[in-house]
């Protein structure tokens, strides 16, 4: 029989008042695997290690207990969050901002991340430390070491998205910053991998964490579809623009690996008519903030952009998501179709491959991705074959050497009578000649095996 999970209510925790009401104004009800799992330890003060994939509700298992034992009547550095992304950080930093709005003190909070007025932060910071720290990790070190961010004082310190942290290089930036923290620290890592050369930063800082691992499979949610486009014969942009048109979405993510693709595929789209917005690293601060509020706005219908925002965008109503090439990273995959089907909505998510690119749509099925083949027909997205049709047919069929298969090509092509029956008869043979040389075989092995033993 199947386990069915049953989540816990927020009210069930000893939260303050205020949390509880901060998470009822967003319909935050029933506790996520890992909410349930962590927040009560997190709570306990212990440290812990949290893998999960997005969408996991991650966030708020460390926000809930972090702002439950919050003293807002402390000025210091209470806690420091790190997440190696701007998108992330304005994520974090926007729900711990709608969870203060309810404290009946005020707590402050600062977002710092690259590409911001540095000189006018520091000068900020010298009149007046923030509570809850968020941030990039490059951007916290420089403040600390300008001395203008007095993180000692702190006690708790989130690493958030540890694996991307370490692939974009700022995992020394994070290691300095846990250096300038006293010994009684608490530290919270969440990861959706833990690569191995995580680890040697984990046995660091980490004394018996508590170690939480929640499964992929119970955060892809079941109300998302998995369609299989291949884009044989086909311009992937011309395919990609109509798909977008027979489903008219409501918002629909378009992913490609690279920078360049997104400016190739939004270039693309915006010359046939549509209404397209560009996320990826180019953009600057100011205008990356502009364009996720015309997002939220839904002034696009169509969205484009780089694995890095995948971890970043955190947008209601994604209807579909479109991944234009199959990511580098696997992992990603995940990432990017948990943009869609949030919340118990209903969601679609595209996976165009090439190709030679079988291998990896299969690497792609062992985490329990199923998917339907489609095509775009008419004007219409339409059921097609499955690729692994022929591969599943011969596996019903009885394997034949290359030289029978030889063999029965040649009789067919004669069509003599009696020609079926020879067929069968080399196939006995065959057999035969195969299980005599077994035999033999079995027989050196038991002679070798008695001379040895004697």
């Amino acid at each position: 029989m199947k386990e069915v999970f049953m989540s816990k209510q927020f009210t069930d925790f000893k939260l303050q008042p205020y949390i509880i009401a901060a998470l009822q104004a967003i319909h935050f009800k029933e506790a996520t695997p890992i909410q349930e799992r962590l927040i009560p330890v997190i709570a306990s003060g212990k440290s812990v290690v949290g893998q999960s994939q997005t969408g996991s509700g991650k966030t708020h298992a460390f926000l809930v207990p972090i702002f439950n034992v919050l003293d807002p009547t402390n000025q210091d550095v209470q806690v420091v969050i790190t997440t190696p992304s701007r998108e992330l950080a304005e994520q974090i930093f926007q729900a711990a901002e709608q969870i203060a709005k309810f404290s009946p003190r005020p707590i402050r909070i600062h977002n710092y991340v690259g590409g911001t007025d540095k000189k006018r932060q520091i000068e900020k910071l010298h009149h007046q430390q923030p509570q809850i720290v968020i941030g990039t990790p490059g951007r916290i070190r420089d403040l600390i070491d300008n001395e203008a961010l007095k993180s000692y004082t702190a006690t708790t310190f989130v690493v958030d998205e540890a694996d991307m942290t370490l692939d974009m290089g700022f995992l020394n930036d994070v290691d300095k910053i846990a250096a300038t923290f006293p010994d009684n620290l608490q530290m919270l890592v969440f990861s959706a991998t833990i690569p191995q050369k995580l680890q040697p930063f984990l046995k660091k800082y980490l004394n018996a964490p508590v170690i939480e691992e929640i499964p992929a499979t119970t955060v892809i949610s079941p109300t998302i579809d998995n369609w299989l486009v291949s884009t044989q014969g086909k311009s992937k942009n011309e395919l990609i623009y109509h798909l977008l048109t027979a489903i008219n979405p409501y918002l629909a993510l378009v992913f490609a690996n690279t920078k360049r693709n997104v400016d190739d595929i939004a270039a693309y789209l915006t010359k046939r008519g549509l209404k397209v917005a560009k996320i990826s690293g180019d953009l600057s601060p100011r205008d990356r903030k502009k364009t996720m509020r015309q997002i939220q706005n839904l002034d696009f219908q169509y969205v484009v952009a780089t694995d890095l925002a995948s971890r970043g965008i955190d947008i209601p109503g994604i209807s579909h998501v479109i991944n234009a090439e199959i990511p580098d990273d696997l992992d990603f995959f995940i990432h990017r179709v948990g943009r869609t089907g949030r919340n118990g909505l209903s969601g679609i998510a595209m996976t165009l491959y090439e190709p030679g690119q079988e291998n990896l749509v299969t690497e792609i099925e062992k985490l329990g991705i199923e998917f339907e083949p489609k095509q775009v027909k008419n004007g219409e997205i339409v059921d097609t074959y499955d690729r692994n049709r022929r591969a599943k047919r011969e596996k019903t069929k009885p394997a034949l050497d290359t030289r029978l298969v030889g063999l029965a090509k040649k009789e067919k092509k004669k069509h003599k009578p009696g020609y079926k029956k020879r067929i069968r008869k080399a196939i006995q043979k065959d057999e035969w000649f195969k299980r005599r040389v077994r035999h033999q075989k079995e027989a050196r092995d038991e002679r070798t095996k008695r001379r040895n033993e004697h």
